[in-house]
């Protein structure tokens, strides 16, 4: 890569980094303090929304969806406190945010999702260094979620347009669709 695209490229990242933070009213602070702290208490990865983001042209969520190992999750709970954070508790995730700040944390602590954390990779989540599910583990975390009849209609159709998304521009995850989905793809 020439030197003049890469300079192009990391003023487009500092604009969606900068966009990002405007818009979610300093989330961007917020991530890097959530992505130290999962650094810090081991394996962990990216997953949903922003997870989506790295792998195909990215579109603005406010929640950063996030797994780490469940017997971390106690401390990382911990620490959230103690850095401001509300934390609330729900069946399914613990989800934190910090006051005046619109960027939701989740952490999931549905089962299924624990293997992705092996199978993670290097990736730049909003020009921070994190580790994100794998592109196979990403499209059946985003099944799963799609797949969910106590799911909202809206979030299930976002997470339809994310896999249709992942699909169009990574071919090799389309066996990993639902037959419904795959229809859809062949019929576009």
């Amino acid at each position: 890569m020439d030197k003049g695209r890469a300079a192009a490229m990391i003023r487009s990242l500092m604009t969606a980094r900068e966009a990002f933070d405007a818009v979610s009213n300093g989330g961007l602070k917020d991530l890097e303090t959530v992505l130290a702290m999962c650094r810090k208490h081991g394996s962990y990865c990216v997953i949903g929304g922003l997870a989506v983001n790295t792998y195909v042209r990215p579109v603005y969520t406010m929640d950063a969806d996030i797994v780490i190992a469940a017997d971390r999750l106690p401390h990382v709970r911990a620490e959230l406190l103690a850095a401001g954070f509300a934390v609330h508790e729900e069946t399914w995730s613990l989800n934190a945010q910090k006051t005046g700040s619109d960027l939701r944390i989740l952490f999931s602590r549905d089962l299924r999702y624990q293997p992705f954390i092996a199978a993670a990779v290097p990736a730049k989540v909003l020009g921070c260094d994190a580790m994100v599910a794998s592109l196979p583990d990403l499209v059946t975390g985003k099944v799963l979620a799609w797949s969910d009849p106590q799911r909202r209609l809206s979030k299930r159709k976002k997470d339809e347009a994310d896999l249709i998304r992942l699909a169009e521009d990574h071919p090799e995850v389309r066996p990993l669709l639902p037959e419904e989905l795959r229809r859809q793809l062949a019929g576009g």
